[in-house]
């Protein structure tokens, strides 16, 4: 069963995360969203992209923990950096892109929507954030970065040493989404939004973004390999491994 469903409505795509309610993230749907957005960039007639999910409990829980405690260290890695390089080459895509936040958005489900563009997230309680500190294991660097170019270095601060969660109106005011919008307007919201800039001349939209993007790739790029290793050391360690299973046997 894929993981990742792709619709095109006119010039837009809409890729939906579908591996259960949670949408926990694995090597496997990590490599089926780097395969979509692969296949989108390369398409001349796509001109925007909306990321969702194929249901309104959860837009992403982030790690699929259970599955990723039980690897060995240099499997984690493998995944660590795959998760890593899609966020980055999301985070880049020289497309309009949109979060369609239509449920909670949790630690590396979060990090998926600060790669986006814009955010527009459904009211109500959905809950967005970091809870990883608590977890023994530390905001990863790339997310960090692209954190603070959006919200600030206080905001970031404040965030990452927190480890809360977050509703929506909290979220708009911290700069964290852009929109919070009925559930059933989110996605059509969102798909109008990418149309919108979707239609803007192509090369300029792109030059625009490169602009914004490009001074926050070349700080995550110089320092990547060595924050990367750091993580996955944190994640490995003793402290992380028992705070981490404390959590799991809690649900």
């Amino acid at each position: 069963m894929n993981m990742v469903h792709t619709e095109y409505h006119d010039e837009v795509a809409l890729i939906k995360l579908n591996r259960g309610t949670t949408n926990a993230l694995n090597l496997q749907l990590i490599n089926e969203l780097s395969e979509s957005l692969h296949k989108v960039n390369q398409d001349p007639k796509v001109r925007g992209l909306v990321l969702t999910s194929s249901n309104e409990k959860f837009f992403c829980i982030g790690y699929d923990v259970k599955e990723l405690f039980n690897l060995s260290k240099d499997d984690f890695a493998v995944f660590y950096r795959a998760f890593n390089q899609f966020c980055l080459n999301l985070y880049t895509v020289p497309k309009p892109t949109v979060a369609a936040v239509t449920g909670h958005a949790i630690a590396g489900g979060c990090a998926l929507t600060l790669c986006c563009d814009y955010r527009y997230i459904a009211e109500g309680r959905k809950l967005m954030g970091f809870n990883v500190v608590k977890l023994g294991i530390p905001v990863p660097y790339l997310v960090n970065c692209i954190l603070q170019h959006t919200v600030g270095a206080r905001t970031t601060r404040d965030i990452s040493d927190s480890g809360e969660f977050y509703l929506p109106e909290q979220l708009l005011s911290m700069g964290m989404v852009d929109c919070v919008l009925p559930v059933e307007e989110v996605i059509p919201k969102a798909l109008e939004k990418a149309q919108s800039l979707g239609a803007l001349p192509q090369k300029a939209y792109a030059i625009i973004k490169r602009n914004r993007v490009e001074q926050v790739e070349q700080q995550i790029l110089e320092h990547l390999a060595e924050k990367e290793q750091s993580f996955i050391e944190c994640w490995s360690s003793d402290e992380a491994r028992k705070l981490i299973k404390d959590a799991m046997e809690k649900f």
